[in-house]
């Protein structure tokens, strides 16, 4: 008999039941994980020995449930024992399953995974994108690759999965794939949405990630100065396809859009309000929160000098821009030549906006997170932080200043 493998029984009442008979019940405990199961047959409570777990006396009654559970309990060994020799899946759930004569359905990790996929990318476009459906992808990539480095079966089944499993794999993303904190904590939550649909299924009974805490560190947050903000914007380029990619750049800059909702923004989310002035009223493509941002001269004289570009005239958008992949691209090469040291890439346009355009230059938080979309204040205070650091920054070239002209008079 395995150690691994418990088996005991105990009487269950109902809780409105005031008769002396209960269920008897079988638990089976595997690897510390149990189950339980009615068997159907019902139990005097005064002729059961509750710490023993057993029938009391010589009763013919209580010999006769004697019997019966030991027939469970050794049918119950014999499918254990089965599964161990033909190198099967072994859970407390598998063994109750097949006792009840239920289909032997064994819920595989990567299948569950698979299926998810399949059915996300059947609503790319409704509700979902391109880019969530890859994230995904290239999780279920990593689970497969985490359980080929632990020497397991090409999958496992879902109900193996344990704290100790969502553990090494966070470490396995960090030290062998090499995944920041945040990007492997990212991983890791789109892990847990495809345990909670097994939990939801009831394929498993409990939670894995119960006692697991996810963390997130604050990532410095680079963004353009004021100066090189008008380096970029003064720069002529003789290569259309760079002048282009600054134009967008700049109108990201200054209107705090990420370049998905760049992309997407059409004429019905420019609006003139009862004042007169245009804005821009969208709904973010990443969260769906609503972005209300006042247009300044410098977006709307890029959109005045885009008004006659055929994809514009087509209606497909107000602004002809390229792909992600391109535009950071071409960015590098705009930074090199307009001699910028930063990593420009199309998502530091709205770090610029929330920092160097609006919070430095005193709009209250609450509005820029506002024009920002985001949900949670807190969201917004990350740049309130950065601007904090470049504060510290600024008084310490002032403090020096300070110290000269302080050796100046003591002169």
């Amino acid at each position: 008999m395995s150690k691994l493998l418990s088996i005991l029984f105990f009487p269950k009442k109902g809780r409105s039941s005031t008769s002396d008979f209960a269920v008897l019940y079988s638990r089976i405990t595997y690897h510390g994980r149990r189950v339980e199961f009615s068997t159907g047959r019902k139990v005097h409570l005064k002729n059961w020995n509750s710490k023993s777990g057993k029938a009391k006396g010589n009763l013919a009654e209580s010999q006769s449930i004697s019997r019966f559970m030991e027939s469970i309990r050794a049918a119950l060994y014999d499918i254990h024992d089965r599964l161990l020799r033909e190198n099967r899946p072994i859970s407390a759930a598998i063994i109750k399953d097949i006792y009840s004569g239920k289909k032997e359905k064994q819920y595989m990790l990567l299948e569950i995974f698979q299926d998810h996929n399949d059915q996300m990318e059947l609503l790319i476009g409704k509700g979902f994108t391109k880019g969530t459906l890859q994230r995904y992808n290239a999780c279920k990539q990593h689970i497969e690759d985490y359980l080929a480095a632990r020497g397991k079966r090409r999958d496992i089944p879902v109900e193996d999965v344990d704290h100790k499993f969502i553990t090494g794999f966070d470490h396995f993303l960090r030290s062998k794939k090499d995944c920041a904190h945040n990007t492997a904590q990212k991983y890791i939550v789109n892990f847990k949405k495809i345990i909670r649909i097994a939990l939801a299924n009831q394929w498993i009974e409990k939670d894995p990630f119960f006692h697991w805490k996810g963390s997130w560190k604050t990532s410095d947050r680079q963004y353009l100065t004021d100066s090189e903000l008008q380096e970029i914007a003064d720069k002529e380029f003789d290569i259309p396809r760079l002048e282009l990619v600054r134009d967008i750049f700049l109108f990201c800059c200054y209107t705090g859009l990420a370049f998905a909702d760049v992309k997407k923004l059409s004429s019905d989310d420019i609006v003139v309000n009862i004042s007169g002035k245009k804005w821009i009223k969208t709904k973010r493509q990443k969260t769906k929160s609503l972005s209300s941002i006042p247009l300044l001269d410098i977006p709307k004289a890029i959109l005045e000098k885009y008004a006659e570009h055929p994809y514009v005239q087509t209606g497909e958008g107000v602004l002809p821009v390229l792909t992600n992949q391109k535009s950071n691209a071409y960015l590098k090469e705009i930074a090199d030549l307009c001699g910028i040291k930063k990593n420009l890439t199309t998502h530091l346009a709205r770090h610029t906006f929330a920092t160097t355009v609006t919070l430095s230059k005193g709009v209250p938080i609450e509005s820029v997170g506002k024009m920002l979309g985001h949900r949670s204040l807190k969201t917004t205070q990350i740049y309130a932080k950065v601007l904090d650091e470049k504060v510290e920054r600024d008084m310490e070239i002032l403090e020096q200043k300070t110290q000269l002209a302080t050796g100046r008079i003591s002169n």
